[in-house]
């Protein structure tokens, strides 16, 4: 049974430092928030605190449920959680982060283990709150669309605010018009790419700054 609270709703617009520094101890406490990206509204946590996970699943009504993207602030906190051995990838990746492009890479030892799976989906975000969020935790936070399963993503704040205002301990919310697209995913976990979900950029024109 998920228990029943009042989330903190802020206007990152109106109180962006403040918005920051919460966020930031909700993710240390362990604690779950939604939060708006450079794609669409995410559910965001610490993807190392087992209660922050299971609670992501129990709101989402996956259970046991792991397909998260990590969002990063740069290249190097990436290789600490990832086996990169192509200097191709990684210049690629260079070239078109921050952007809604998520990748999925082969995770290394230590973190298949922690994370119970052998690849994770990474992304450097184009967005003024997310950005600065993760440069100052310095680890990945993650992003998972906002809805229950079986349903289409919620980019509406105000629709957020009604269906889940009880289930989350803040909700981070925008007046400001973003695109409303998941992101472009890519798999790099092999020698060649795959298409895995097309977005706004398009694989084709990515492909091109990979070869």
């Amino acid at each position: 049974m998920i228990e029943k609270k009042k989330s903190l709703l802020i206007n990152i617009d109106e109180r962006f430092e403040e918005s920051i520094s919460i966020a930031s101890e909700l993710f240390l406490k362990g604690s779950i928030f939604i939060y708006p990206t450079d794609t669409i509204y995410g559910f965001g946590g610490n993807p190392f605190n087992e209660m922050a996970i299971k609670k992501i699943s129990e709101v989402k009504g996956k259970i046991n449920w792991r397909r998260y993207i990590f969002l990063i602030s740069d290249i190097e906190i990436l290789k600490n959680y990832t086996d990169i051995d192509s200097e191709r990838y990684l210049d690629f990746l260079l070239s078109i982060w921050p952007n809604p492009v998520s990748v999925i890479l082969k995770l290394n030892k230590k973190y298949q283990e922690l994370l119970q799976a052998e690849t994770g989906a990474f992304r450097i975000p184009n967005h003024r709150f997310c950005y600065k969020l993760i440069s100052e935790l310095k680890m990945p936070l993650v992003s998972t669309s906002v809805n229950r399963t079986g349903n289409e993503p919620m980019n509406d704040s105000s629709m957020i605010i009604q269906e889940f205002s009880n289930e989350v301990d803040a909700i981070f919310y925008s007046n400001k018009k973003s695109y409303f697209e998941a992101s472009t995913l890519i798999d790099l976990s092999k020698d060649e790419p795959a298409l895995i979900r097309e977005g706004r950029i398009k694989f084709v024109e990515l492909m091109k700054k990979l070869n």
